[in-house]
């Protein structure tokens, strides 16, 4: 499928802020509440991150609950415990917890076709009559929609109703495979199961979730909308000094929520509880327990339990399973997770988009609450499935998140084979990127490179299906053919070598071009051409590069950025064509042998490398459209 909107940026936030920074050794863990104070203080002077609401809970309630640093660095105000944060998709349980109870109270199921209890709300998917787009779908990301485009996220969408914004823009929703077999996040899921609340209850979903979930789990400050800013803490660029404006997000069910520490511990301590606060059971131990339950893709159908579940996903770190969700805004990332089986679990927000401070904290958060645990039993090593090396092979991502830079997915080859009766997963020049050993049923658990090995199983080898032969490693990997992954690789280092050519030697021609007697007006054009795409090449780079932390803003709307990424997209394209007809009106015997050869290669590579950007809908791109 191919796609003409929200570019390879999603950037969203810097997908960054996940990204977690590389780690060195683990930190030594924090023995005390003060020691972990003065780590976490420390970090955030080294990384300049202004400030971070902090919350360590166990089942019995709080272990510490605090705010730390600044919310306001120009006027100077001090994070306290009561400082409203913006958790971003950590927002997207409470759709699930609200179908759950509706769920619950009979109204609806989970199995529900979406266009059934919804037919107003617009998607597409031409395999709805065999495969329907289910109310699990939207919780579990199964839909195949595409990620929200960036004018949806650029909509500035404050007084906006929820139906409001599903009409603003519902091309993105629109099914790349069938639903219930892969997963791939997508933020309009979870707001189309928050309509689906306001249409069964009559009530506005925001209203609902306060009445049934903030108020009786104890979130006394947790709200959808902006609050006063002595209450609300500002959010900054990563460089912790310039800030972002509020952003009213169009679909506020997928990441709206501000709430402060001392909301997001009983929040925390909910899920320890298995949905109990104090002597009331606000949702039933089977709906936490379902929360955490793949159940839709491929592999959790043939029994992988980790993955992504109702709002609630598996997280691996130094050997401890943890179940929780992230979350990120322009400016915010958080970070709520908890071990259910030992009691206790955590919550962090910090004001800015640093990416590399988020990480440190996670790290010495997790050290700490698990300074005295004893790690879960590893899972003896099994034997490879009998077919394990009809598996064997070059893989592609198979599920996206982004349809709109799957075109660079596509090159992102790996490589699966087996050493040693251990899965190994490398690229192209045989880095290994990853390895696992088997456990039981073609499920395999990962070793990482650094720490103890991982106690449950985070991949699998997929039953061959119609459709070819897949794996889950992280994301569904789909397998190809040999000569198809050389082949394109081979064409993307020709390309690579053909720009180099061009810029290397534009110099030389063009400074003789001063010279009378180096002068050759009939190479002019076959010359001129391709230095221009080059040129227009590395512009576009440039411009999607210096949109920077502002990417949503700055792409999502007509500014010199989107426009120039358009016309700079046409030009390279343009100029792609006027290489071929310059080469071919070239008269042989005034063009030198060894001009013409190099003119035919590098256009040659340009022009394939138009067909195919033209093809995916980079040529000619609005990005804010």
């Amino acid at each position: 499928m191919k796609s003409n909107t929200s570019v390879l940026v999603l950037c969203f936030i810097a997908s960054a802020c996940w990204a977690q920074a590389k780690k060195d050794d683990a930190p030594k863990p924090a023995q005390s509440i003060t020691e972990l104070r003065q780590q976490l203080e420390k970090i955030l002077a080294d990384t300049h991150t202004p400030g971070i609401s902090v919350a360590i809970v166990h089942k019995d309630g709080p272990e510490w609950i605090a705010g730390l640093g600044k919310s306001d660095v120009a006027g100077n105000r001090a994070t306290t415990d009561e400082t409203l944060f913006r958790i971003g998709s950590t927002s997207k349980a409470f759709a699930s917890l609200s179908i759950l109870k509706l769920v619950g109270e009979g109204k609806l199921s989970l199995q529900d076709p979406v266009h059934k209890i919804a037919p107003e709300i617009w998607f597409e998917n031409r395999w709805e009559a065999t495969d329907p787009v289910r109310v699990v779908d939207l919780l579990e990301h199964t839909t195949g929609w595409d990620y929200m485009h960036l004018r949806e996220y650029a909509k500035d969408a404050k007084g906006m109703s929820l139906r409001g914004g599903l009409d603003y823009d519902h091309h993105s929703r629109t099914s790349r495979w069938r639903p219930g077999t892969r997963m791939a996040y997508c933020n309009s899921g979870p707001p189309v199961a928050a309509y689906i609340v306001e249409r069964i209850t009559g009530q506005r979903f925001e209203d609902y979730v306060t009445q049934n979930f903030f108020l009786p789990i104890g979130m006394k400050t947790a709200t959808y909308f902006e609050q006063p800013s002595p209450q609300l803490t500002t959010l900054y660029h990563g460089d912790g000094k310039t800030p972002y404006p509020y952003w009213n997000i169009l679909l506020r069910p997928a990441g709206a929520i501000n709430a402060s520490a001392k909301d997001m511990a009983a929040y925390v301590q909910f899920y320890l509880n298995r949905g109990t606060v104090g002597d009331v059971q606000v949702a039933p131990a089977t709906e936490i327990d379902r929360m955490e339950t793949p159940t839709r893709t491929w592999e959790a159908q043939q029994g992988l339990k980790a993955g992504y579940a109702l709002s609630n996903y598996t997280s691996i770190h130094d050997g401890f399973v943890y179940h929780g969700h992230d979350g990120g805004v322009n400016g915010g990332l958080t970070e709520m997770a908890y071990l259910p089986e030992y009691g206790v679990g955590y919550f962090y927000s910090v004001n800015s988009g640093n990416g590399d401070a988020f990480g440190k904290i996670g790290d010495v958060i997790r050290a700490y609450i698990t300074r005295g645990l004893t790690k879960p039993p590893v899972p003896a090593e099994g034997q490879l499935p009998a077919d394990a090396q009809e598996y064997a092979g070059w893989y592609q991502i198979a599920s996206p998140r982004m349809q709109a830079t799957y075109f660079l997915d596509l090159l992102g080859f790996e490589r699966l084979h087996f050493v040693s009766g251990k899965l190994v997963f490398s690229n192209l020049i045989g880095n290994i990127n990853q390895y696992f050993l088997p456990v039981s049923g073609g499920q395999f658990r990962r070793v990482p490179e650094k720490g103890p090995a991982d106690p449950i199983a985070t991949a699998m080898l997929l039953a061959p299906n119609a459709e070819g032969r897949f794996v889950y490693i992280g994301v569904t990997w789909k397998r190809v053919p040999t000569w198809l992954a050389i082949g394109e690789l081979a064409l993307f280092a020709l390309f690579l070598l053909a720009v180099a050519s061009i810029l290397l030697y534009a110099p030389f021609w063009i400074i003789g071009g001063f010279l009378k007697r180096r002068r050759r007006p009939a190479e002019r054009a076959m010359r001129l051409w391709p230095l221009i795409a080059a040129l227009a090449l590395i512009g576009f780079v440039a411009l999607l590069g210096g949109a920077g932390d502002d990417a949503i803003n700055r792409l999502g709307n007509v500014t010199v950025w989107s426009v120039g990424l358009f016309l700079t997209s046409l030009l390279f394209g343009a100029a792609c064509l006027a290489s071929v007809v310059a080469l071919w009106r070239a008269r042989k015997q005034e063009i030198r042998k060894s001009v013409r050869w190099h003119s035919l290669l590098v256009t040659s590579a340009l022009i394939i490398a138009a067909i195919y950007l033209a093809y995916w809908g980079v040529i000619g791109i609005r990005t804010w459209g």
